[in-house]
């Protein structure tokens, strides 16, 4: 298992990329899976700081990459403000991208991009964001 903390910055999502795609990488993943899995990530990270801190240098990223014979999982902890994702609404599908209203189109990506995306809060373990992709896509994730 692969595991770093970063500070919550938007100068650390490069850092933060090459980590995880070095994990995809030795997970085995194609580079379409790859991609997936940067973007995903990406999204996920800027979300943390922007939403979860409220702004740059206000807490730490932990980052976990788990490498099975099926998948790659990541987690990402913070501890920052936790939401609801059941409350944001999905982006319309025919909607242009430059028409987008921020809140809902990164959250909706990474579920498209990738095989499970969990959320989890608690007290004692702040914000736990799990991101599976499969190696061979959705063959990894239980219907």
């Amino acid at each position: 298992m692969r595991k770093a903390t970063f500070s919550g910055r938007f100068d650390n999502l490069a850092e933060i990329s090459e980590f995880v795609v070095g994990a995809a990488k030795e997970a085995g993943l194609n580079s379409s899976a790859v991609y997936a899995v940067e973007l995903a990530v990406d999204e996920a990270c800027t979300n943390i700081i922007e939403h979860a801190y409220g702004g740059e240098g206000k807490g730490d990223i932990q980052c976990c990459c788990d490498i099975s014979k099926d998948s790659l999982t990541i987690t990402l902890r913070d501890r920052g403000r936790p939401f609801d994702p059941n409350k944001v609404p999905v982006p319309k599908s025919k909607a242009n991208l430059k028409n987008l209203k921020s809140g809902g189109a990164g959250l909706y990506l990474m579920r498209k991009m990738m095989d499970e995306v969990r959320f989890e809060f608690t007290k004692e373990s702040g914000n736990i964001l799990t991101l599976v992709k499969c190696k061979v896509s959705k063959s990894c994730v239980p219907d």
